[in-house]
């Protein structure tokens, strides 16, 4: 369960928690740990110990310990660790260019794979669509994104998505998928198998057992973010009995 709150913030408001439902009671314990208890979404930051908005819309919470801001923005802004979904657009000497729905291209090292070496290493044309996680996010160059996980060395779910279907939502949507938050991915969980990738660029991936079945499922993502919770339930019960 989500709720966006009567609280309107604007950049460099500062945010009291106090004022936000379900955050301070539920997580903290003493003043002092009011922010360390908090996870920050979209539109928020942590400075100087103090939680501050850098964009301008509704604080909106999951009651337990996420908040963010609820607010339209235009244009992707990378940001350092953030998973994204993306589509090579061309191929260079040391990689490739990936359209991550940012004012610039991301780069993508060619050895940025799991087990990459320079004789061994993906072969992508452009139109591949990948996961990847944000290294590098500077305003003065372009940014840099990695197919792996740099701790363990492993892919960890980065890397080509093959076949699927991609759709396009909110940031905000997005950022609720992401956390498996959003109650129709256990809905639609009940009753299809599925895989699914979210990008916090605002893409989402979906595969399932066959191109009928996935764009159902894509499609009831997609609708489900401008649906009340019965609602929710009613469309994937009206979608099971089509399978």
């Amino acid at each position: 369960m989500t709720s966006k709150q009567d609280l309107f913030v604007v950049p460099g408001m500062e945010i009291d928690l106090g004022l936000i439902t379900g955050i301070k009671d539920e997580n903290s314990q003493t003043e002092n740990s009011e922010e360390s208890a908090v996870i920050l979404g979209p539109g928020l930051f942590e400075k100087n110990s103090k939680i501050l908005s850098f964009a301008a819309g509704n604080i909106a919470t999951n009651f337990k310990d996420t908040i963010w801001v609820n607010y339209n923005k235009k244009r992707y802004i990378p940001e350092v660790s953030e998973s994204i979904i993306g589509t090579v657009v061309a191929r260079t000497a040391e990689g490739y260019k990936v359209d991550i729905g940012s004012a610039q291209p991301a780069n993508l090292n060619g050895l940025s794979f799991e087990n990459a070496t320079k004789r061994n290493r993906p072969n992508l044309s452009v139109g591949t669509i990948v996961y990847a996680k944000v290294v590098l996010s500077n305003k003065y160059i372009e940014p840099e994104i990695e197919c792996f996980n740099r701790n363990t060395g492993k892919a960890d779910g980065y890397g080509e998505l093959e076949d699927g279907f991609v759709i396009k939502a909110s940031l905000g949507y997005c950022f609720k998928l992401f956390k498996g938050t959003a109650l129709i991915l256990e809905l639609l969980g009940n009753h299809i198998a599925y895989e699914l990738a979210v990008g916090l660029n605002g893409f989402v991936w979906v595969k399932a057992g066959s191109p009928e079945t996935t764009i159902l499922v894509a499609n009831a993502i997609k609708n489900a973010e401008h649906l009340s919770e019965s609602d929710c339930a009613l469309m994937v019960k009206q979608l099971v009995s089509f399978l």
